[in-house]
């Protein structure tokens, strides 16, 4: 009994994350309070870009847009992609076989028990969706899978 004591005892004390040992927050371009965030943003919009949510499939008109022009943040305008890099993958989900270089960063996500790759902007920090491989094969390979609501549509000139 003394022994399974201390051993739950040591599994706490090494399993036990203190705040020293908490990655820093990253400061962005852009960087503004929830409070702010709340009074730019719809509530669907601040659910997604700043708590990392997902919208609905097949909801968001941005899916099924088909014209010239670039795809930029929601949140701070920062453009993310172009629509000659958007394809249909059937998801109901934007899709973009490649990011403007520079202009997305990437994390990596466990909220579904597996590792994914997470898009995020990298002038405001605003959660965009994943990217998978199993994008056009012809091209870069790769599904930039972006929640509409976290786009705005800038139509070429």
């Amino acid at each position: 009994m003394k022994n399974l004591l201390i051993l739950i005892i040591t599994i706490l004390v090494f399993n036990c994350k203190g705040n020293t040992q908490k990655e820093p927050q990253k400061i962005y371009k852009v960087s503004k309070t929830e409070a702010e965030w709340k009074t730019q943003l719809s509530e669907k919009e601040f659910y997604v870009l700043r708590k990392a949510g997902t919208e609905r499939p097949f909801t968001s008109p941005l899916n099924k847009n088909y014209n010239a022009g670039i795809y930029a943040c929601k949140a701070c305008k920062t453009p993310l992609f172009k629509s000659e890099n958007k394809f249909d993958s059937g998801t109901g989900w934007p899709s973009f076989d490649r990011e403007i270089e520079g202009n997305v960063e990437f994390s990596t996500d466990y909220n579904l028990g597996y590792a994914r790759t997470e898009e995020h902007c990298a002038t405001c920090g605003g959660h965009l969706g994943h990217v998978f491989n199993d994008g056009p094969s012809k091209t870069t390979s790769k599904r930039h899978c972006i929640n509409g609501v976290s786009l705005t549509f800038i139509p070429k000139k």
